[in-house]
């Protein structure tokens, strides 16, 4: 089932960059930009990344928290986090429950680059913009890697 606006947000618990576990009732009574991303240290999800973190105050002065999330492992987030000085937890999203509970892994198309995200488990590029309710208040299918703090800001 796809999630639309308005649908309670999928509870999860999970682990951070820092080992520690996160979990989506954390950020209730604040708005969390939750971002689901391929792959660490790739040029569009660094450009996605990089973005996020040059406008990161810019944001939490909207009352707002970032996560991102892939299906990579801490260690692999530690190493990007520190690469890019990312001021925001990433989730070790190393089974994919918190990517298949936002539909953020599956129906990655077809060609090649859909086949590989379907074979390997790899989460699709979607963000949502969760209100301090934890609710969807706003869903960006395609990111724009390069402006995507531009993006949210403009919605939050």
């Amino acid at each position: 089932m796809k999630l639309k606006i308005g649908d309670p947000a999928p509870q999860f618990n999970a682990t951070a960059t820092d080992g520690g576990p996160i979990k989506l009732s954390d950020y209730f009574g604040k708005k969390l930009v939750l971002y689901f991303y391929p792959m660490d240290d790739t040029p569009g999800c660094t450009k996605q990344a990089c973005s996020l973190r040059d406008h990161y105050q810019e944001i939490q002065d909207k009352d707002a928290s970032i996560l991102g999330v892939s299906t990579q492992d801490v260690a692999t987030h530690q190493r990007f986090t520190e690469k890019y000085n990312l001021p925001f937890p990433l989730v070790a999203d190393t089974d994919g429950a918190v990517s298949r509970a936002y539909g953020a892994i599956g129906g990655g198309g077809g060609g090649l680059v859909g086949t590989a995200i379907n074979l390997f488990g790899v989460a699709n590029r979607i963000t949502f913009l969760i209100d301090e309710s934890g609710h969807i208040a706003h869903i960006i299918d395609h990111p724009d890697t390069a402006h995507h703090a531009e993006e949210i800001l403009k919605l939050l």
